[in-house]
């Protein structure tokens, strides 16, 4: 159970000034590899966040949007990662491209993203995944399915296929604002190339190699 990776390295001078403009060029290319069947959803990445205690958990999460502010996923603000979060910004992220030999490993804080992109978002959402988020109090202990399933059917009932599903106040979304941006490149004999940006307090980024 141990893969020798033979891709091609990770140099400082290929890297783009600002890591989201790198995340940009490797994303597309996790995307195109998407196309070819090598990689299953590029946009799925492990959140790992801490409670008030330190105590850790980590889930895998779609990335829904990235920008010049950093990466934004959406989800119940009642769940398990959405109270970490309340007690304890801090984040990371991982984006797991085992196919193409990469990683990226991002840390950071979380905010809240405003109500309306929220909502401009969830009116993307297929029809069932809307209501999805309204039966599901995420995170809490149920008795069954059943439970869960006859809250989907009565929410299908009130809100049938082409009418518009209220966003429920409970469901929005989170901006991780990164501090530092790790590019992971798999290569031979373990000696892997690993660029991280850190940023700066003037708003730049310095990158600086880890011994793998």
């Amino acid at each position: 159970m141990r893969a020798h990776y033979r891709a091609e390295g990770l140099d400082e001078s290929s890297l783009a000034a600002h890591p989201m403009d790198q995340f940009a060029h490797w994303f597309k290319q996790a995307a195109q590899a998407a196309m070819a069947g090598m990689i299953y959803e590029p946009n799925a990445m492990i959140v790992s966040t801490a409670d008030a205690d330190g105590r850790l958990s980590s889930r895998t999460v779609l990335m829904k949007q990235y920008d010049a502010q950093g990466f934004v996923f959406y989800t119940n603000y009642d769940s398990r990662k959405a109270r970490d979060l309340a007690a304890n910004p801090r984040i990371s992220l991982l984006f797991p491209w085992h196919p193409m030999a990469r990683q990226v490993i991002v840390t950071g804080t979380a905010h809240r993203t405003g109500r309306d992109e929220t909502a401009a978002y969830f009116r993307t959402r297929p029809h069932g995944s809307q209501l999805g988020a309204w039966a599901s109090a995420q995170s809490s202990v149920i008795a069954g399915r059943t439970g869960l399933d006859s809250a989907y059917e009565e929410l299908s009932a009130r809100y049938p296929e082409g009418s518009q599903v209220p966003v429920p106040p409970h469901w929005g979304g989170y901006r991780v604002v990164p501090e530092t941006v790790e590019f992971w490149q798999g290569r031979a004999n373990r000696l892997h190339d690993r660029l991280r940006y850190v940023a700066q307090p003037d708003g730049t980024w310095r990158v600086e190699r880890l011994s793998p």
